[in-house]
């Protein structure tokens, strides 16, 4: 190993804890301090050549450490505004219910699984990909009238078997 880059090995391991606290101090987030020190070590490495024989490389380091937070702090004069009132999320509590979705989604899956390739594709096409029936019948390579009716048979299908996705394709307002 080269012995310059060994001893800039040796700088990192060492200091970088002492830097992340400093720079912790500075940003007041983790995140942004290790990203701070991060930099600042890579303009090190850039000037290792001329400081390992000072010995002012934390000094430096540490210096280039300030200075990129006052140029952080200079872009970030853009004000943030927190809206006073968040909106609900849709489904009316406060936090969303990840084990009804879950369970919603295994349901989905383990019914369409019982649809015929057909009826699955044009399911998916129509309602998760938002197609109309025009560009369901092109892709799959079927007429219009196929789409309809294999639509029709699959959403009968589907209530049949797994009446609890019933707000998952209500359709016009109604279910059918």
């Amino acid at each position: 190993m080269d012995p310059l880059l060994s001893e800039f090995d040796s700088f990192v391991r060492t200091r970088t804890p002492a830097l992340l606290r400093s720079a912790y101090l500075l940003t007041g987030d983790q995140h942004l301090a290790e990203d701070l020190v991060q930099s600042a070590l890579a303009r090190t490495h850039r000037s290792w050549n001329r400081l390992h024989h000072s010995g002012n490389a934390e000094a430096y380091t540490r210096k280039v450490m300030y200075h990129l937070q006052v140029s952080w702090w200079r872009r970030r004069q853009v004000a943030e505004s927190m809206p006073g009132d968040l909106p609900e999320p849709s489904g009316g509590g406060s936090t969303p219910d990840h084990a009804h979705q879950t369970t919603l989604r295994l349901t989905l899956r383990a019914a369409l699984a019982r649809l015929s390739a057909k009826q699955r594709a044009v399911l998916v096409l129509r309602f998760f990909e938002d197609r109309t029936e025009t560009e369901a019948a092109e892709l799959l390579g079927v007429t219009v009238g196929t789409v309809k009716s294999q639509t029709s048979k699959a959403l009968a299908k589907l209530r049949t078997v797994a009446p609890e996705l019933a707000e998952l394709y209500v359709l016009g307002g109604s279910t059918r």
